[in-house]
């Protein structure tokens, strides 16, 4: 084996190392980034695996093969993928304290925790703890799929 076969394949196994799939820290994240990929897609760019800063696991076809099966099983409705969609565009989630925006505040929630297991079993989001569901109001933990109950203060 020659010096130059050595280093290349030392150089192959460098980049092996930095081509190792990272998953997205937060669902939200993974849907800013879904789309993102959609809308260049849908203005002429070609999405090239592993083209981006960070390898993903998935493809942004995973995500809507993931959106087509929810939908057909009736876990997302309609409601449901107009607020992602609306939301999704302007790379910013609704805003719960808004009064026009509580409802899709609860459908984007909604949505994304209905979502999740699906995510989290493919590897494409990060499994989160159990703590990560539950926020504190005034010393009070509450869960956060329960909305009507936020602000509300432990009395």
């Amino acid at each position: 084996m020659d010096d130059k076969t050595k280093d290349q394949k030392k150089q192959g196994d460098a980049t092996f190392e930095q081509d190792a799939c990272v998953p997205f820290d937060h669902i939200e994240d993974m849907w800013f980034w879904f789309i993102a990929a959609q809308q260049a897609r849908n203005e002429g760019a070609r999405y090239a695996s592993g083209a981006g800063l960070v390898r993903r696991p998935c493809e942004p076809v995973d995500i809507l093969k993931i959106l087509d099966g929810l939908y057909r099983k009736r876990r997302l409705l309609r409601d449901h993928l107009l607020v992602l969609r609306h939301y999704g565009r302007r790379h910013l989630a609704p805003d719960p304290t808004r009064v026009k925006e509580a409802r899709a505040f609860y459908l984007w929630r909604e949505a994304l925790e209905r979502m999740r297991p699906v995510l989290e079993a493919k590897g494409i989001i990060r499994r989160s703890h159990w703590s990560a569901h539950y926020t504190h109001h005034d010393g009070c933990a509450l869960p956060t799929f329960f909305p009507e109950f936020e602000g509300v203060a432990a009395e």
